[in-house]
C-alpha cells in the first residue's frame, strides 16, 4: 500500500481490513489466556505477559495503520500470534486463519492501490 496519498484522497479501505483483523486478533489472544491457564496448565503469568502483551500490541497496531511501516510490523505480528500455538495449540489453526485474512487485506491494498493510479 502507498506510503502517503494526495491531500482529500479517500483512505485505502484495505486499512479498515486491517485494522478489523488486528482488533478482532486482539479479542481472541486474550480469551486464549485463560484457555492456557485453566485447560492447559500453562503458569498464568506466562500466559498474560505473552497474549496479553500480544493483545496490547495488536490494539496498538490498528492506530498505527497509518504509517508505511506498520503492515510489515504487523506482519510479524501474525508470525508472533501464529507462535502462540506452542502454549495453546488452537492458536496455530486461528493464527492462520487471521494470518489469511491479514494478506488478504494487503492484497486488497495493493489492488485499489494500482486502481486509485490510474
Amino acid at each position: 500500500m502507498r506510503a502517503g496519498r494526495p491531500r482529500g484522497a479517500a483512505p485505502n479501505p484495505a486499512r479498515r481490513l486491517l485494522a478489523a483483523v488486528l482488533a478482532c486478533e486482539a479479542i481472541v489472544i486474550a480469551l486464549a489466556i485463560p484457555v492456557a491457564v485453566t485447560v492447559l496448565d500453562v503458569d498464568g503469568g506466562t500466559a498474560g505477559l505473552v497474549c496479553g502483551g500480544l493483545a496490547v500490541v495488536c490494539v496498538l497496531m490498528t492506530g498505527l495503520l497509518r504509517f508505511p511501516w506498520a503492515v510489515p510490523a504487523g506482519s510479524v505480528l501474525q508470525v508472533l500470534i501464529i507462535a502462540t500455538g506452542v502454549m495453546v495449540p488452537t492458536m496455530f489453526f486461528l493464527g492462520a486463519l487471521f494470518g489469511a485474512l491479514w494478506a488478504t487485506g494487503i492484497w486488497m491494498g495493493r489492488k485499489a492501490d494500482s486502481i486509485a493510479a490510474r
